[in-house]
């Protein structure tokens, strides 16, 4: 994992006001379909750490795990999950966490409506 490139681009993430905080802001991006990317703080409880990645999992949103106090370093906000709402920084991101980085899930279509698409 490239530590030095993944704390700049969190905090370019804040600065493009790309990334949502807090555990009812972390789970309505989930629910809503604009969570791209959960990075998690590697320091969360195990109780926490299962309920993201439910989350996660049931919508198919890569979950990354970082070192402790990385997000808030990184960040200055405090808490345990950060959630990443531009698509081409998650990319990024998710390159940047390697092999051990986010569980194998697939990124998500950007057509969100759940229905067919219309040509």
């Amino acid at each position: 994992m490239d530590e030095a490139r993944l704390r700049g681009l969190m905090g370019l993430c804040v600065r493009a006001r790309q990334a949502v905080f807090g555990e009812d802001g972390c789970m309505k991006a989930i629910r809503t379909g604009s969570c791209q990317l959960l990075l998690l703080d590697g320091g969360a409880s195990d109780a926490t750490k299962k309920k993201y990645r439910s989350a996660c999992e049931n919508v198919g949103i890569p979950m990354g795990e970082i070192p402790e106090n990385l997000l808030l370093e990184a960040t200055s906000r405090p808490g345990v999950a950060m959630a990443v709402t531009q698509e081409g920084l998650a990319r990024q991101m998710i390159r940047l966490l390697g092999p051990e980085g986010p569980e194998a899930q697939p990124m998500k279509s950007a057509n969100n409506c759940g229905g067919a698409s219309v040509e």
